[in-house]
């Protein structure tokens, strides 16, 4: 068999590594929880309000819930997600060095495909896909990473922090203060739109928000790399297994990550609890810049002490119950997308701006278990979820076992 037509032989060596790391699954699924509990206000709502900060209209156990999510979630579990597509990125480049595959090849088509769901994703269900971006962020991962190396930390940090200091700059030249109803207008165009517009219109808007978010990926995009790149390194320095037996320091590690994270976070909320997403000056510059540079210290904080947590027996019975979710994380993550904008939306139950801020917390944790149930009923009669099918099948070329 040539090298540009894969065997199926050969996509379930590259695909599969020895001793299928399960924790990894586990991870993915509670990361999958953190995006659904971070995107929600946006389903719900105007997307750009999501985006402000701590609402100052809010009161009682919407603020309260408001701010749990903005300082715990928001901003951690893209960056959880991110360094789990680098492990995934490693794993899959190990399993084709073992195979003696063209990992070049395989990879160039596993990101096309997923740069085409990001795309219909984005334009046919909902404006706040990440899936486009991380195509691209993982054929820049392919162009610099090669098989068995190490990405070192101080190019990564590097590549991390060049967007902060673009942010730095920009809060620096910032020309005044922005057009106090600039914002509020705004708002109130998404509202009309995505809560009262047909499928067409809400289609339309979408197409002009990925237009306008493509300038975004300036400041995404480098971060998203540098993620995926420490994602590789966590896996070829041995961290992507958790360990037989837990220790202090395990726990120390994981607690003093996210204890740096957090105070990062509270020093942006202190500085300023809410922030305009259409202007930057210098207090939403340090705003935006302690939040970054707290995301990824909590998100570690997450990630090692889901690594502690799984050495208990407690702990991986607990984290055990999210893996089938994580195993269908693409297909899981559409549908997310799916339920909430036919719930919400004004072409489907029309129920945006409905849900208070309280509620939506609940409301994503009911979500959750119902895909949770979905996720093991399906996995317990196929062998992947059917996203998940589809894109091993554009990745390969080939049939692949999909009935268990």
């Amino acid at each position: 068999m040539a090298a540009s037509d894969p065997d199926p032989a050969m996509a379930a060596s590259v695909e599969s590594d020895p001793g299928r790391i399960a924790w990894l699954d586990a991870v993915r699924g509670f990361a999958l929880l953190g995006i659904l509990l971070m995107n929600l206000e946006a389903f719900t709502g105007p997307y750009l309000q999501a985006m402000s900060g701590i609402d100052p209209a809010l009161s009682g156990l919407d603020r309260l819930a408001d701010a749990f999510v903005y300082v715990f979630v928001q901003g951690k579990f893209w960056t959880l997600f991110s360094l789990l597509f680098g492990v995934g990125f490693a794993l899959m480049q190990d399993g084709a060095h073992r195979a003696r595959a063209d990992f070049g090849l395989i990879y160039s088509r596993r990101l096309m495909a997923l740069a085409v769901f990001g795309l219909a994703h984005a334009l046919l269900l909902w404006e706040g896909d990440i899936l486009f971006t991380y195509a691209v962020a993982g054929a820049v991962l392919l162009w610099r990473v090669r098989a068995d190396a190490v990405p070192r930390l101080a190019r990564i940090i590097a590549v991390y922090a060049a967007p902060l200091l673009l942010i730095a700059l920009m809060g620096l030249l910032d020309a005044g203060p922005a057009e106090p109803q600039a914002l509020a207008d705004a708002i109130a165009r998404e509202a009309r739109i995505q809560g009262a517009g047909g499928y067409a219109e809400v289609a339309v808007w979408r197409l002009e928000k990925f237009a306008q978010g493509l300038g975004g990926l300036v400041v995404l995009l480098p971060m998203a790399v540098a993620m995926f790149a420490l994602g590789v390194r966590l896996h070829r320095s041995g961290f992507t297994r958790p360990p037989e037996r837990p220790t202090r320091a395990d726990a120390v590690r994981a607690l003093a990550l996210f204890t740096v994270g957090l105070a990062l976070t509270l020093a942006g909320v202190a500085v300023s609890p809410t922030v305009d997403p259409l202007s930057i000056d210098m207090r939403s510059a340090a705003v935006g810049i302690l939040n970054l540079l707290g995301a990824p210290l909590m998100c570690l904080g997450y990630f090692f002490a889901l690594r502690w947590l799984w050495g208990l027996g407690r702990g991986r019975r607990l984290l055990a119950c999210f893996a089938p979710a994580g195993r269908m994380a693409l297909s899981n993550y559409l549908g997310q997308s799916l339920i909430c904008t036919v719930l919400f939306y004004g072409y489907g139950a029309g129920l945006f701006g409905q849900l208070p801020r309280a509620w939506q917390i609940p409301f994503a944790l009911a979500v959750f278990a119902a895909q949770l149930a979905f996720s093991r009923w399906w996995l317990a009669r196929f062998r992947m979820g059917p996203m998940e099918h589809l894109w091993r099948r554009l990745t390969y070329g080939a049939r692949l076992k999909f009935v268990s």
